[in-house]
């Protein structure tokens, strides 16, 4: 090149500008839009967690925020309240709590048992008296059952439940009558039954009643105007010395009847031995009530379930005139 020959030169200064397409500033409004979504559904979250009527509230007091805070009125949400918002805190719906309150203590109401009728009650005890004279009835059958001596008489030993009460029969077979002819003193067998039965009968804390009968044959021996009545009536109480003896409490009798031929087992034969027979009924709570206030007693036909009533000792029914007998 010539001496003379310059030429001027050229800096070329290139200003990179940081960042570009590929800067931050993207951060930033990604940052604003999850910001955004985020307070969306927070709020989403709140409408689907509030009641209608809440939000109602709300709704009307930002309608009108200047005329319900005039006029006061419930707090804002309350769901009794006809126009909702107003009050002293507009975003405060009734139950909420503000910092420093004390919380009311919760009062426990409890619920008293439904009260039953008196004769709700009466059925239920009577109910439960039904059972125990079942279970008396069930613990003599067994124990005839189990008992040699008892066993060969199970057959003149009747059980059965009446309106009374537990009813127990001790019948007169043909070849075996409990009592001896024309009186009331008992075979021995008669004495050992009854004896067993006695202590069976302080199992439940019911009363006893007893009642003697004799079959349809009039009573004509002895002294002048002693017939079927007396007779039957005689056998009633010597029975109930015969139970005492064998271990019944003596208190637990309250009653002993003599009713003749009045009420016969077999109503088609009044000469059946089975008419002759001692009737000891374990009593329950009317029959006994009835029995105290020396009211009617009703004893039930153990064949055709017919009732005859009968007044204290002796039945409402005269005697018939005495012929022969072979009680």
């Amino acid at each position: 090149m010539a001496a003379n020959d310059k030429r001027p030169i050229v800096v070329k200064r290139i200003k990179k500008i940081a960042g570009g397409a590929h800067g931050g500033a993207w951060k930033i409004a990604y940052a604003d839009f999850v910001t955004a979504m985020m307070a969306f559904f927070l709020l989403m979250w709140l409408l689907g967690s509030t009641a209608k009527e809440d939000l109602a509230g709300i709704s009307e007091y930002f309608k009108t925020p200047l005329k319900i805070a005039m006029s006061g009125g419930s707090n804002s949400g309350e769901s009794s309240s006809m126009i909702k918002g107003g009050g002293q805190d507009a975003t405060r719906s009734k139950g909420e709590m503000r910092k420093g309150e004390v919380k009311p203590e919760k009062k426990i109401e409890l619920k008293t048992p439904e009260v039953k009728s008196q004769e709700e009650i009466k059925k239920i005890e009577k109910q439960k008296e039904i059972e125990k004279l079942k279970e008396l009835k069930t613990s003599i059958e067994k124990a005839i059952e189990a008992s040699q001596r008892l066993q060969q008489f199970k057959k003149q030993i009747l059980l059965d439940i009446t309106t009374e009460g537990l009813r127990i029969q001790i019948v007169d077979e043909k070849n075996r009558p409990m009592f001896r002819s024309g009186s009331a003193q008992l075979e021995p067998y008669t004495k050992d039954i009854l004896h067993d039965i006695g202590k069976m009968l302080n199992q439940v804390p019911n009363k006893i009643s007893l009642s003697g009968h004799t079959d349809g044959e009039p009573y004509s021996v002895g002294d002048k105007g002693f017939g079927n009545w007396e007779l039957s009536a005689e056998r009633a109480n010597a029975s109930r010395r015969e139970l005492i003896l064998g271990g019944l409490i003596d208190e637990k009798v309250v009653r002993v009847v003599g009713l003749s031929s009045v009420v016969l087992f077999d109503k088609l034969d009044p000469f059946n031995p089975i008419n002759r027979r001692i009737s000891i009924i374990v009593m329950n709570k009317q029959a006994e009530e009835s029995a105290r206030n020396d009211g009617g007693t009703v004893e039930v036909d153990a064949t055709t379930d017919a009732q005859q009533p009968v007044m204290g000792g002796v039945a409402a029914m005269p005697p018939a005139a005495p012929t022969a007998a072979t009680h």
